[in-house]
């Protein structure tokens, strides 16, 4: 293979110092400016900062308020993930199987994706709203009272489907172009050697999806954690503040209307902290299951 050669040795550097420019500016910088922030109590009006050591750390770990917070937080995104994973590729095996009619059938369940989360948020808020919600008043025929804002499990129900929904169309176009970029010869053989469909699937097809399955796993987690935050904001904004919202939405709670900058800015180093740990999980054990052939 042929390399590269650049006439000048700091030509690359200055080829990669936009990009490098964007990511400190907007990522590392910030970054660095929570991590300060979550070492001192700030005033709210901004006219100074005492240090507080571990403090805001301590308190914000040892609060119940946080640790229910936290609890729903990764509860909430272990079933959109589960969900979004299962859904978007049976939706994606139907649709792969659909002779007639397939392009209307994709259309249809691709659309979705082209909602933005607070416009799906809204819409959802909308099914599942107290008094016109045809959610909520089909549940009704089977005895639910459904009051989503007012209870907290209704509205946890109600976030959950909403985020779910939201998020399967992205699922099921990954899913579908992983199924049909499988050579046509290798179903072929595996019709041959497994009549069984479902053995057959679990065995030859599913194991050449784990590419795009871990892919998915690690967006889905990512986007449960911190793309449902608009969502989240139109479902439970200006109602009673016992409602479940995730750990992204607690710090602009904190940050943003609390004015506790301190204890917001240590909570977003926590999620940071906890996120890359979620993450170097993901790579270093599931990884390893996954089949690049």
């Amino acid at each position: 293979m042929k390399r590269v050669q650049f006439d000048s040795r700091f030509l690359p550097y200055l080829l990669l110092l936009p990009q490098l420019s964007i990511v400190a500016i907007f990522f590392y910088w910030p970054a660095a400016q929570a991590i300060r922030s979550s070492f001192y109590i700030e005033d709210p009006f901004g006219f100074g900062a005492s240090f507080a050591g571990l403090s805001n750390y301590t308190d914000i770990l040892t609060s119940p308020e946080y640790q229910r917070v936290a609890l729903f937080t990764f509860g909430f995104a272990l079933v959109v993930t589960f969900l979004v994973l299962a859904i978007g590729l049976t939706l994606a095996v139907k649709a792969d199987a659909v002779i007639r009619g397939q392009s209307a059938y994709k259309t249809i369940l691709i659309v979705v994706y082209a909602i933005a989360p607070p416009v799906a948020g809204l819409i959802g808020s909308m099914f599942f709203d107290q008094h016109i919600g045809p959610f909520v008043k089909f549940v009704a025929l089977f005895g639910w009272d459904m009051k989503v804002g007012l209870n907290y499990y209704d509205t946890a129900f109600a976030l959950t489907v909403i985020a779910v929904w939201n998020q399967i169309p992205y699922n099921f176009i990954f899913f579908l172009s992983g199924l049909q970029g499988i050579p046509t010869s290798v179903r072929e053989a595996a019709v041959l050697d497994c009549r069984s469909g479902p053995r057959r699937f679990f065995t030859v097809i599913l194991p050449l999806l784990t590419p795009t399955a871990f892919f998915l796993l690690v967006i889905n987690m990512t986007y449960s954690l911190f793309d449902t935050f608009a969502l989240i904001d139109v479902i439970v904004k200006d109602k009673p503040a016992d409602n479940p919202i995730t750990l992204v939405y607690k710090v602009y709670a904190d940050g943003f209307r609390g004015n506790d900058i301190g204890s917001s800015s240590a909570q977003s180093v926590i999620l940071m902290v906890v996120v890359l740990v979620l993450t170097l999980i993901q790579f270093r054990f599931i990884e390893r299951r996954v089949h690049y052939g």
